[in-house]
């Protein structure tokens, strides 16, 4: 969805700006039509989203814990032994459904309106035998692995075993979250399945991929993928090369396999998912994606889609947000670079994090629309302090883009720490209660509150004041269907109180402190005072009258 402000004329921005110039702002705004300035339309953009990596969560039934499954190849835990007493687990740890339902209340009292969830489809039932065996702080090696993390699907229209409880299955978790003003978020894949090959013997559900009706429609046999028989129907699913490690790499050039999947996710969006997250998805063709985009929104417009296109190069994932390769949004991996540096550095410049922003000349089609993040559970998660955290979320929750946090931030949990050395370590209820008491919690709610109550943080058009050393001030600017409001957010990453006056692009009125609820009525200048590590957001409910701003809001739309 192209920017509303991309999509009006710099014309039609400079009449209003003429008009502003030739008239006082009183008269202005009931003589003139205000320009419409958004920075996205879409609904999804008011989220804020917090992903939980399901088995690693709480564990709200012991029943589906299964710890004897596996048999010579058990799914249970399995520790990685460090040094120094770290430990990493590639088993199942126990977290489900019913554990994030139960605990729906805190993520949405922390300020968070919808719920990312790992793969919600079945696994297989043992570790994995092949592959090179996995260590602790090692990559790219899934030997001795289980699909814990919901992302080796041997059945995509299934869930797995753990995840679900007698009264708890997807559809019911996505009603318990609904029930409490969150939105789900359903993390699909289309490139890989299981892993398929090099297994001592074949195993039973690896390699293979079953139908809503529980049909064996696909069996990589254990064969390497240049051993595949075309004419066995079987093998007819997955390519001839590999892709990733021993993975399945599915044919997406199959108009079988396209339906599968396609029909899959539209299983899950039956039950009552809001929005998707697409995994790899560089790793497929643009065309599979546009016609997956084409069919999924015929049944559900306007549906709200991210990928993961792990690249640091905007222009080569910017590719996806296209019209023509299925208009789906990405998590913004420059974006995340820039913000892990920033925030885990204390001698760091806010000026590093201007370049990611484009708020101008964009490859992408709306950066408004950009998932934006720090870390997650494929990297290592953000090395920073307490305060360093709290400065992240701030930036974070007030910047363009809709932000997304990976559980367990809330206390800096296992910060530091790669995906075999802890980045997936199960939090668990206790690991809630932690959270509650860390330095981050309190600062991350209240300012996940103010962006769920403020709309110009949502969707209004960023405007860059000043970014040097620790400082930076900004407006987000949102003028649409009758809803006026200036944002102007000042931020402070410094040890100590900052100092902020502010005259340039001042909208004068009556504007409100959103953290103290302080009130300052402006004519020439804005004056406050930012706490060591914190954050102010002023807000203002009026037409925009002030002529440098709306200027800069046509320099930027050009």
């Amino acid at each position: 969805m192209k920017p509303v402000f991309k999509t009006l004329t710099a014309a039609a921005v400079l009449a209003a700006l003429q008009g502003c110039q030739q008239t006082p702002p009183e008269q202005t705004q009931s003589n003139h039509t205000p320009v419409e300035i958004v920075g996205t339309t879409h609904p999804f953009a008011a989220e804020s989203i917090y992903f939980v990596m399901t088995d690693r969560f709480v564990d709200g039934d012991p029943s589906n814990n299964y710890p004897n499954q596996g048999g010579e190849h058990p799914t249970y835990q399995l520790p990685l032994n460090g040094p120094d007493g770290q430990m990493a687990y590639v088993g199942y740890m126990g977290g489900d459904f019913k554990g994030i339902a139960n605990n729906a209340d805190y993520i949405r009292d922390l300020g968070f309106t919808a719920v990312w969830l790992s793969p919600v489809v079945d696994n297989p039932d043992e570790a994995f035998a092949g592959g090179e065996p996995i260590e602790f702080a090692g990559a790219f090696k899934d030997g001795g692995k289980t699909g814990y993390h919901g992302y080796w699907a041997s059945n995509f229209y299934k869930e797995d075993e753990h995840w679900v409880s007698a009264d708890m299955d997807f559809k019911a978790l996505d009603a318990a979250l609904d029930a409490k003003g969150l939105k789900t978020v359903l993390d699909i894949v289309a490139n890989h399945g299981s892993p398929s090959f090099s297994m001592p013997v074949d195993q039973p559900k690896f390699g293979e991929i079953y139908d809503a009706e529980g049909k064996l429609v696909a069996d990589h046999q254990n064969l390497p993928p240049s051993q595949l028989d075309e004419a066995n129907p079987l093998h007819q699913f997955f390519r001839h090369e590999p892709d990733i490690l021993q993975l399945s790499n599915l044919d997406d050039r199959s108009p079988k396999v396209r339906d599968y999947l396609i029909n899959s996710y539209l299983h899950w969006l039956a039950q009552g998912a809001d929005a998707i997250r697409i995994d790899t998805i560089k790793h497929v063709p643009h065309a599979f994606w546009k016609e997956m985009s084409d069919r999924v929104r015929a049944e559900y417009p306007n549906l709200f889609m991210f990928g993961e296109s792990y690249d640091y190069k905007p222009e080569f994932i910017a590719q996806h947000t296209l019209p023509e390769n299925g208009a789906i949004s990405v998590l913004d991996f420059p974006g995340q670079k820039a913000i892990s540096e920033v925030f885990s550095q204390q001698d760091s410049d806010f000026a590093r994090l201007q370049d990611y922003l484009f708020l101008s000349d964009a490859p992408y089609a709306n950066v408004y629309e950009l998932t934006t993040f720090y870390d997650n559970h494929d990297m290592p998660r953000m090395n920073a302090s307490d305060e360093g955290f709290i400065d992240a979320h701030n930036w974070l929750f007030t910047s363009r883009g809709i932000p997304v946090v990976y559980m367990g931030s809330e206390m800096g949990f296992m910060r530091g720490t790669a995906e075999h050395t802890g980045n997936r370590n199960y939090l668990g209820q206790s690991g809630l209660a932690m959270a509650r008491q860390s330095p981050i919690f309190e600062p991350l709610k209240r300012i996940a509150n103010v962006r769920k109550q403020v709309a110009a943080l949502q969707r209004g058009v960023q405007v860059n004041l000043d970014f040097s050393g620790n400082t930076a001030a900004f407006y987000r600017v949102l003028q649409y269907q009758g809803q006026h409001q200036i944002a102007l957010v000042l931020l402070n990453k410094g040890d100590k109180a900052a100092e902020f006056t502010i005259t340039d692009m001042l909208q004068p009125g009556v504007w409100t402190n959103q953290m103290t609820d302080k009130v300052q009525s402006v004519s020439r200048a804005l004056t406050d005072t930012v706490p060591a590590h914190g954050v102010s957001v002023w807000v203002v409910n009026t037409p925009v009258t002030q002529p440098a701003l709306l200027q800069q809001i046509a320099r930027q739309m050009q």
